[in-house]
């Protein structure tokens, strides 16, 4: 039977979330209980800073089971009864995938089921650990036997909760594959890495000389981590939760699958464990889409503050290459580091009032808080086009304005990452190879996040990555590689760096966009073409030619004077 052979599934699309799930009666994940799938989901405190420290310094960055080739592959027997779904030796419940990260809005039907797994895949014997895994069925009738596989960024997304932010990217791939999700070890419902709300790192006030302030903050930095490892102890061996282990993960959830060839979609972080899950299974991957993707010699955090400060120029020229825009805004770049420098001489304390309850509360605005808040507004299009308006306002002394931008915005992204699993990825594969760099003092980011990198894993425990690790991806199989022009990540460059190792592959840049542009205009149809030909020098991109950078807001308003 193929692998189209699908139980009808409770909906196709997304679709509003009802008001007894938004009030709590139900889990964050769609109702686990209700619909057969019990799998623990951890649930992230608002005021965890250790992983909103851990996620804003990364980003959303021996086999024991035989590779086969896809062509000698059959499909797996695909059963079900109404109710439940069985692929290969998995069976599957109905369930909904949604969480609060998105608002809470809608959820996903789709089946789900957990994997057991060795935590140690070098100590079968000793503790075990359950993987969620989620298949969204496909919309056509008669679908490809293929699977295209989610592999989510970070480090420490978990691709059942990111689903619903990506899935128009995806629909077009749904018309003729199912969707195969799964939470990378440590995140979502994989034994999550999150430690709890009692790690909140307390904020230094005081004017502190700056080797000081650099040593305290160490220091606290080293102790949240100590504390986060204690709570953590009882259930997980952090050192067992880097890329290697999720590709062991991955080729043993395909092979109980039955075997199935994949399609890899990986956007960011997720582009590593696509090139190294094809490296080690090549015979199981039919075709690879990298997204924004990170070059395998790239030692994680020891290029951003450079790529941030060259994005951040270039986009901010665009503004005042403009005239009504120069006009109204002059020099935003040097309006920036003025109210960088300020911040970081002075940090203010600002008031804010909840959009929900009204009620007010103090918090404080520093150079760091700045940078960040400028950062991940440059992984979108339409939130780069606020930077000079942002930037205006802190300038006027109006902090408020930019203080509500950065917790919305900084603290979205770096509340649904898990900060352990992040560690883990962090000190195995790439902290011994990070460097001082003089240059990134200059830089609005700063050193800082290089250091702090460092002083997390003098203190997490790690093992030592495979020798091969860092070595350029070299494959045959037909690769697509996408990329933003004003990335502050993952700029252009890496991703033809990539292409250039590889036979078969292809470069498509989304001109004026920031990070992640699976979902950016026309890209998500040739994507979807890749996918079914297998032939990136046959896909005409003249409609990419069509996107832009939004113009720069003037007001609240828009662009218009």
């Amino acid at each position: 039977m193929r692998v189209g052979a699908l139980a009808p599934s409770p909906a196709d699309s997304p679709r509003p979330l009802d008001r007894t799930r938004r009030s709590g009666a139900c889990s964050a994940i769609g109702c686990r209980a209700r619909h057969g799938d019990r799998t623990p989901v951890a649930r992230r405190p608002p005021g965890n800073r250790f992983a909103r420290v851990l996620a804003a310094l990364i980003l959303g960055w021996a086999g024991a089971l035989p590779a086969a080739h896809a062509t000698a592959m059959a499909p797996p027997a695909a059963a079900a009864d109404g109710e439940h779904l069985r692929l290969g030796r998995l069976d599957f419940a109905p369930c909904e995938l949604g969480t609060r990260h998105h608002g809470g809005l809608a959820t996903q039907a789709a089946y789900c089921t957990r994997v057991d797994v060795p935590e140690n895949w070098d100590d079968p014997g000793g503790r075990h650990i359950l993987l969620r895994v989620a298949v969204v069925k496909s919309q056509g009738a008669d679908s490809d036997r293929d699977l295209v596989t989610f592999l989510d960024g970070g480090p420490g997304g978990a691709a059942t909760e990111d689903y619903l932010a990506i899935a128009p990217a995806l629909a077009p791939l749904r018309r003729r594959h199912h969707l195969l999700l799964i939470d990378q070890r440590g995140t979502g419902g994989s034994n999550a890495l999150d430690c709890g709300e009692d790690l909140a790192l307390a904020d230094d006030r005081r004017i502190l000389p700056a080797a000081a302030r650099a040593e305290r903050a160490a220091a606290r930095q080293r102790a949240a981590t100590r504390r986060c490892l204690d709570a953590l102890a009882p259930r997980a061996a952090p050192q067992f939760y880097a890329t290697t282990d999720a590709v062991r993960d991955l080729e043993a959830v395909r092979q109980a699958l039955g075997a199935v060839p994949l399609d890899l979609v990986g956007v960011s972080y997720g582009t590593r464990v696509a090139q190294q899950y094809a490296a080690a299974h090549p015979g199981a991957v039919r075709s690879i889409v990298l997204d924004s993707p990170v070059p395998n010699r790239l030692a994680l955090l020891s290029e951003h503050a450079r790529n941030l400060e060259a994005a951040l120029r270039r986009r901010l020229e665009r503004c005042g290459a403009t005239a009504a825009c120069a006009r109204r805004f002059g020099d935003s770049y040097a309006m920036l580091r003025r109210v960088h420098a300020d911040l970081k001489a002075r940090p203010q304390e600002v008031e804010l009032r909840d959009p929900l309850t009204f009620d007010a509360s103090r918090h404080r605005l520093g150079a760091d808080e700045l940078a960040q808040l400028v950062r991940f507004y440059l992984y979108g299009d339409t939130t780069s086009a606020l930077l000079p308006l942002v930037i205006d306002e802190a300038g006027a002394g109006r902090y408020a304005t930019v203080l509500a931008q950065a917790q919305l915005v900084v603290g979205d992204v770096a509340e649904h990452l898990s900060g352990g699993m992040s560690a883990s990825v962090m000190c195995t594969e790439d902290a011994d190879l990070l460097r001082d760099q003089p240059e990134d003092d200059g830089t609005l980011l700063g050193a800082g996040v290089v250091r702090a990198a460092r002083d997390t894993c003098a203190v997490w425990p790690h093992r030592d990555r495979p020798a091969a690790f860092h070595e350029a991806f070299a494959s045959a199989i037909p690769v697509l590689v996408l990329a933003g022009e004003f990335d502050p990540v993952t700029p252009p460059r890496y991703a033809s760096e990539i292409a250039a190792g590889l036979a078969h592959a292809r470069v498509l840049l989304a001109p004026g966009q920031g990070h992640a542009v699976l979902g950016i205009g026309c890209m998500p149809r040739l994507v979807a073409a890749f996918v079914r030909d297998r032939d990136p020098g046959a896909l005409d991109d003249a409609c990419l030619h069509a996107l832009g950078d939004t113009p720069a807001f003037l007001s609240v308003n828009g662009p218009a004077p």
